[in-house]
């Protein structure tokens, strides 16, 4: 009678193993086999880390297998299990994989199919139609679409982690890390014993210090000796943790008076404000979408403040950027002055620490919470209600969303939820930083996230003009190594932009992201549908390097980029792709290194190496 060895990979997170009874039955072109069971209480099978085999044989040959069955039934108590994959060794000697990667919950059956990514129109044989159906049905129940705040992108309908699907919970191991992480976050900061200096005012620079000392390392230190020198303000706006809102000033806008006598100590060419503005020799740095935000009131006892400055800057002879005025308000007149340079020392800092105030109001809640978080749980939402684990897209972009969902349903429970951490320690908190997101939401356009498009439509793309601006050498690098990768699976996959049209799945996902995540504004610029490759190519780029390198570049990160541990793609092809793309991602590393080299303030941030493959921290 014909034989099938059956090999069953057990996760190695915590708790992923299972003492639980549970039976396998495997169905083909030809016929079904019966219910086996593979592990029963106390057989020591399926542990954590376990590979298990098993020989399950059959009265007739079942021909080509389409699907496995797997049931786990409950021996005692609630045991969840962990299953990576199975692989089948058929009697004929061929092996089909069967990736899973997911919880078994409760008593419950899941269906898996082999390995092989295949889109909606190569599946002929009508059982495999229906699993992709019954599978997509079953996700849109399972991920809804709910509104947190009036003028948010919509986020996953759950009101705490818990209430999460399984599959996209923090295992044990990334939850104890978060609690560990935002301990050693509150222990480095000494945020528990200075917590009250968060929630009043500062008396002496000696404050920043007793908390700066707790992290320790060659670029803090750095920093801590220069942070007052205007070198150190105009490099943070280049390659600091929010670089993405110095722009090169093409005009002197109105609302910003500022005069030739003003500045004129400060040029270096001998030329008036005006012709280094023509020369590309100003930038500016506006802070407006703070105006007539509510700061925070939470506190009676506290009065806070919100600043919305304008900051112009200049490139001197040494190619650095140095700030040259600032003006804390929007509406210039006697109660906004512009401060200088040339101004007493004090009134200068103090006027450069306003603006990083702004800067870190603007970076927290739209660089990173909108732009990367809550951008990326758009994308992961989409893809898990209209892209089938089969779907090569799926397989492309699932360890880009990897705990995506959960983290951001962990910071609204606990940061910026009422009484949140952003009450406790932020000027924005209290709902200033939920005006903010709404503010932003207008600004929040398809163009925007296209990195090279982003940077040129600020005048930054030159080398030769700007030679220090690391962010975006870094990023662009590590952009098209992510281009070329899309590419090269797009390619494998969609023979045609033909092809593209008819991807009903792909479709619904990009309508998906538009209706949903965009709420349907036409002005956002994101495609109702795409048509061609090249689009599509494009389209992942945006979402891997929001979901990956732009993340990392405003935060940091711990699972990098390139590396897949979970396996859904089997092809051959494709995993040529991904050791292209591995290839491609470690020049970019060593070519950054390389740069690197002696520098006091080195640039790593997107260094791919760094770079987590998904939005989980």
């Amino acid at each position: 009678m014909p034989s099938y060895t059956v090999t069953v990979a057990t996760g190695t997170q915590w708790f992923a193993g299972t003492d639980d009874y549970v039976y396998l039955s495997l169905e083909g072109t030809a016929g079904c086999s019966e219910r086996h069971l593979l592990d029963k209480p106390f057989y020591n099978d399926f542990e954590r880390g376990a590979v298990d085999s098993y020989d399950v044989t059959v009265e007739e040959d079942l021909g080509e297998i389409q699907l496995i069955k797997i049931e786990k039934r409950k021996y005692w108590y609630q045991d969840d299990w962990y299953l990576k994959y199975i692989t089948v060794k058929t009697p004929m000697g061929d092996y089909l994989e069967f990736p899973c990667y997911r919880w078994i919950t409760d008593e419950k059956e899941i269906v898996l199919r082999d390995g092989r990514a295949k889109l909606a129109r190569d599946d002929k044989i009508q059982i495999l139609k229906q699993h992709r159906r019954k599978e997509l049905e079953t996700r849109q129940k399972t991920y809804r679409w709910k509104e947190w705040h009036p003028g948010f992108p919509l986020s996953i309908d759950a009101n705490s982690h818990s209430d999460l699907p399984r599959d996209i919970q923090f295992d044990n191991e990334k939850g104890v890390d978060f609690i560990l992480n935002y301990s050693k976050a509150m222990e480095n900061l000494y945020v528990n014993r200075f917590m009250h200096m968060f929630q009043s005012s500062w008396s002496d620079f000696a404050d920043f210090e007793r908390i700066f000392v707790r992290i320790s390392n060659t670029i803090s230190e750095y920093v801590m000796q220069h942070w007052k020198e205007d070198f150190m303000f105009g490099y943070q706006f280049l390659n600091g943790c929010n670089p993405v809102l110095i722009r090169k000033c093409t005009e002197i806008p109105k609302k910003l008076p500022v005069t030739m006598d003003m500045v004129e100590c400060s040029l270096e060419r001998n030329l008036t404000l005006e012709e280094e503005v023509k020369q590309g020799n100003i930038f500016i740095v506006d802070y407006e979408l703070l105006d007539g935000v509510d700061a925070n009131k939470t506190d009676p006892c506290t009065v806070q403040y919100l600043a919305a400055p304008i900051c112009l800057l200049y490139k001197n002879l040494e190619n650095k950027i140095v700030p040259i005025a600032i003006q804390l308000g929007q509406k210039p007149g006697p109660d906004n002055p512009i401060f200088l340079p040339s101004d007493a020392t004090y009134d200068w800092l103090l006027a450069k620490i306003w603006v990083r105030s702004s800067d870190f109001h603007i970076h927290q809640t739209v660089t990173h919470l909108l732009r990367t978080h809550l951008v990326s749980e758009v994308f992961s939402i989409a893809m898990f209600r209209q892209l089938p684990a089969v779907h090569p897209l799926f397989k492309l972009l699932v360890p880009h969303m990897r705990f995506t969902i959960a983290i951001n349903t962990k910071a609204r429970e606990q940061l910026i939820c009422e009484c949140g951490l952003f009450d406790k320690a932020n000027a924005t908190g209290g709902g200033g930083h939920v005006q903010m997101v709404q503010k932003a939401m207008k600004e929040l356009t398809y163009s925007s996230l296209c990195f090279p498009e982003v940077i040129k439509a600020k005048g930054m793309d030159s080398k030769e003009d700007i030679p220090y601006y690391y962010y975006r050498d870094d990023g662009i690098s590590v952009w098209e190594a992510i281009k070329s990768f899309a590419e090269d699976v797009i390619h494998i996959y969609y023979e045609s932009d033909e092809v593209v049209c008819e991807d009903v799945e792909l479709q619904a996902f990009i309508k998906d992201i538009y209706v949903y995540g965009m709420r349907g504004v036409k002005a956002s610029g994101f495609p109702k549908m795409i048509r061609t490759r090249e689009k599509l190519a494009e389209y992942l780029t945006v979402i891997i390097f929001t979901t990956s390198a732009q993340h990392a570049a405003v935060n940091f990160g711990q699972l990098f980029l390139g590396m897949y541990p979970d396996e859904h793609f089997v092809e051959k092809p494709a995993k040529e792709a991904m050791a292209k793309f591995r290839k491609n991602l470690d020049e970019i590393v060593n070519a950054i290194t390389e740069r690197n080299k002696n520098k006091k303030l080195p640039y790593y941030y997107l260094s791919p190496d760094r770079i987590p493959n998904s939005v989980a921290v």
